[in-house]
């Protein structure tokens, strides 16, 4: 563990890297508060009462808001879309494999998170392309080859109470606005339906509480499936024994979608505040301190993984950080981001006897997720 300063106006932080660690912080919701946000930045009350979301609130407003959605996510629940999921890996991999090379980014692993989203939340066909650019946006605010406007810098002043302190975070809130507007006149049985039916203490949500929580839902709910295919897909390339191993021994399945959870690990970092002087490996944590907790050393920690830099399609146990771990902010989406992953891979395993790259990928410049932007691959078919 780490102190590392800042330049003004921030005021430095702790770097944590040790799996026990990051497992213990996540746990310890009354030490250590994710209510002043989970980046970097140092909001103010002000701006996080205006885009405070799920993952920036702390029990027991955090379950209170987590019942609205929790039923959607359960095991059950999520199987029930297994069908739809294969279908819709069948015609996406049906139009991306014949064309020998493509972006696997593009032609797939873009493709089949925000088309599930869409399923479960009830968005129309014709937006899904505005979420996702508008994901990129806000996710990848300090790549300027995606946004041109990048967290940091003195001119994002003005967006500072909007998510992720950009515009492109208030034209989300309105694009979510014209499709609330819809669904409060044509309620239906998806997820969005849900929350707007929702109420917490006898009161439905406010405006600001559905804007920040669609907001939430839509960016969560597309992003980290997709980076989790696209490097997973990239390490079968670099690893291409591995490939051969799950297409030999389909029973592997589940293990390499976890291992492709863990050595992906889409997320690399959350952070939380400390509300008190905490003790923490001989190291004086004070009031106020900024953690980061980096999930992406945790799930290469030797002490809790094996050979944890090496991608093993076999590797058990495997209790990665990739979705959280301990504690009420574990991944509301985990099992349904495992379900796709598990069937796009069976899926490609029946198809691919072997990927190679066919160009260099081309990587987000971002510390806070492992996106790619492009990954050119050349597939060899059965």
């Amino acid at each position: 563990m780490t102190w590392f300063d800042e330049d003004a106006p921030n005021s430095g932080f702790w770097s944590v890297h040790r799996y026990a660690d990051i497992v213990e912080l996540s746990r310890d919701v009354r030490r250590f508060s994710s209510a002043m946000g989970v980046s970097f930045e140092e909001p103010t009350e002000e701006d996080m009462t205006a885009r405070r979301t799920i993952i920036d609130t702390d029990p027991p407003a955090h379950t209170q808001l987590r019942k609205i959605v929790s039923s959607s996510f359960t095991p059950r629940a999520v199987s029930v879309f297994e069908h739809f999921v294969r279908a819709l890996t069948d015609v996406t991999l049906s139009a991306a494999l014949p064309q020998g090379e493509f972006d696997f980014v593009e032609h797939v692993a873009r493709e089949v998170p925000i088309r599930v989203l869409a399923k479960l939340m009830g968005l129309p066909d014709a937006t899904l392309d505005d979420f996702i650019e508008l994901g990129d946006k806000l996710i990848a605010n300090t790549d300027p080859e995606i946004t041109d406007v990048v967290w940091g810098r003195d001119d994002t002043e003005e967006y500072r109470r909007f998510p992720f302190r950009s515009p492109y975070g208030k034209q989300l809130w309105e694009l979510g606005r014209g499709l609330v507007h819809d669904r409060l006149a044509h309620p239906s049985d998806d997820l969005l339906s849900t929350v707007l039916d929702a109420e917490v203490d006898g009161a439905r949500l406010s405006q600001v509480d559905v804007d920040n929580f669609f907001s939430i839902l839509v960016i969560a709910g597309n992003e980290t499936t997709r980076i989790a295919l696209a490097q997973g897909i990239l390490a079968f390339a670099e690893h291409p024994e591995q490939w051969d191993r799950l297409r030999n021994d389909p029973t592997l399945i589940n293990s390499a979608t976890e291992e492709v959870i863990r050595y992906s690990c889409p997320t690399h970092f959350m952070r939380r505040t400390a509300t008190e002087e905490v003790q923490l490996r001989n190291q004086t944590i004070r009031q106020g301190d900024k953690v980061i907790m980096w999930y992406v050393s945790g799930n290469r920690d030797e002490e809790e993984f094996k050979d944890a830099d090496r991608f093993d399609v076999g590797r058990s146990p495997n209790r990665h950080l990739s979705f959280g771990r301990g504690g009420p902010h574990i991944c509301l989406g985990a099992h349904l981001a495992r379900l796709e992953v598990r069937v796009v891979l069976d899926e490609l395993a029946k198809r691919v006897t072997r990927f190679e790259l066919a160009g260099d990928p081309i990587r987000i410049r971002s510390n806070f997720t492992n996106g790619l932007r492009r990954l050119p691959v050349a597939v060899h078919l059965s």
